[in-house]
């Protein structure tokens, strides 16, 4: 891992699709081990480049991750580490 998660947080609909889909739940969860590796999923390279900023001088971190048949997901890590939440992209 490249940094820590800090606590874990999906939102209301997150859980809801979680508890009644195995594939989208494997989804989360390998997306959650990209989003730590450093691997930002389907960014712009704009946006690579702020979480590599972000990286270096504590911002806040931002992936999207698609996978086919499966919701998007957005995972976001605050900037002190303390909070990785897992959201749709209509969430926030």
């Amino acid at each position: 891992m490249k940094f820590k998660l800090g606590q874990l947080v999906l939102t209301m609909k997150v859980n809801a699709t979680i508890a009644g889909n195995s594939q989208f739940s494997e989804h989360v969860f390998n997306s959650l081990k990209r989003h730590a590796h450093g691997d930002w999923g389907e960014l712009c390279q704009e946006d690579r480049s702020l979480n590599e900023l972000s990286m270096q001088e504590g911002g806040r971190l931002f992936s999207v991750y698609k996978k086919d048949n499966q919701p998007t997901i957005w995972i976001i890590t605050e900037w002190d580490r303390s909070l990785t939440t897992v959201l749709f992209p209509d969430e926030y």
